[in-house]
């Protein structure tokens, strides 16, 4: 603070003084605590709520009986828990690695001059902004048995019609396509974001050096890149994870995940816990198991990108 604004403070009314230390300690507070509390309702409160419950036997007639940690050695030992869980994360890999791989690519691509650029940057976003229903409908009939458009073209390769459905990994790889045409395009706009913020004068530099395109993403983007990739694996990470509209409606809106529950993830099988067997303490357990799980993958992926720029 200069000396004149000192002078001026010194004879102003104390309730003003007052009133502008108010402003400057308090405001910014008051400014950002709308977040809070919403984080606070939305964020923590369900989140202890689920805890307390996980630890008693709780049904539909709200009886609550303790059991501390049954519910948990309960899903461990269940085969059907394993089973989605397996799912889960098979259906993530199939889905997140091409669709960030696709999605950064993109981006590249995006980020050079070209005609009606804007137009084109624009509708990359179009599958995000669909109906799940409706894409759900449309990939439905794509990988029908009988009359879908994939088994017909895989006809021509002399390959025998495939019950995407009924079969584990085909499911996978159906549900997988599903994922990767919604959220590709909304993954390379962020990375495409991120690319906007590095300095164009790295890449004149390394141009005058004789470097060439490839090697200038490789040695410039991907570096740069990497803070944008943290944050894009991870939402990617918890989006995978709790995968529960693409396979739920690709089966009718089924939680059973198919009718041996080939494609049934850990998040459906919370919502059949919960809203189907009345279970609440034991799907507020496989909440919890999920929610470790998300930590676990987003863990792993937050090593594995750091690593990219060169940081141990």
């Amino acid at each position: 603070m200069s000396i004149d604004a000192v002078r001026l403070s010194r004879h102003q009314p104390r309730g003003r003084r007052w009133r502008s230390r108010l402003d400057v300690k308090v405001m910014p507070y008051t400014l950002v605590s709308p977040y809070f509390i919403l984080f606070a309702a939305f964020g923590l409160f369900p989140l202890a709520f689920t805890l307390y419950y996980s630890l008693y036997d709780y049904d539909l007639a709200g009886t609550t009986k303790w059991t501390g940690l049954g519910n948990y050695a309960k899903l461990l030992a269940d085969e059907d828990f394993w089973n989605a869980v397996v799912n889960t994360v098979g259906m993530f890999l199939l889905a997140t690695i091409p669709q960030l791989l696709l999605a950064l690519f993109l981006a590249n691509a995006l980020n050079k001059r070209f005609r009606l650029r804007l137009v084109i940057r624009m509708s990359v976003l179009l599958p995000l902004v669909t109906s799940v229903v409706a894409v759900a409908v449309v990939f439905t009939q794509l990988f029908a048995r009988d009359w879908g458009l994939v088994n017909w073209i895989l006809s021509w390769f002399g390959v025998d019609a495939i019950n995407w459905r009924a079969e584990r990994v085909p499911s996978w790889l159906a549900i997988a396509t599903m994922v990767d045409w919604r959220w590709t395009g909304y993954n390379a706009i962020i990375f495409l974001a991120g690319m906007q913020t590095i300095p164009r004068d790295l890449y004149e530099a390394a141009a005058i050096d004789g470097a060439s395109r490839r090697r200038q993403f490789w040695q410039i983007t991907l570096p740069m890149l990497r803070p944008t990739m943290i944050f894009v694996v991870l939402n990617s990470t918890i989006g995978g994870l709790t995968l529960f509209s693409e396979p739920t409606t690709f089966y009718n809106g089924n939680v059973d995940g198919g009718s041996q529950g080939q494609f049934q993830t850990v998040a459906m099988f919370v919502v059949k816990q919960g809203f189907r067997e009345f279970d609440y303490g034991y799907a507020a357990a496989a909440a919890w198991l999920l929610f470790l799980l998300i930590l676990i993958g987003a863990l792993i992926n937050f090593l594995f990108v750091r690593r990219i720029g060169g940081t141990k």
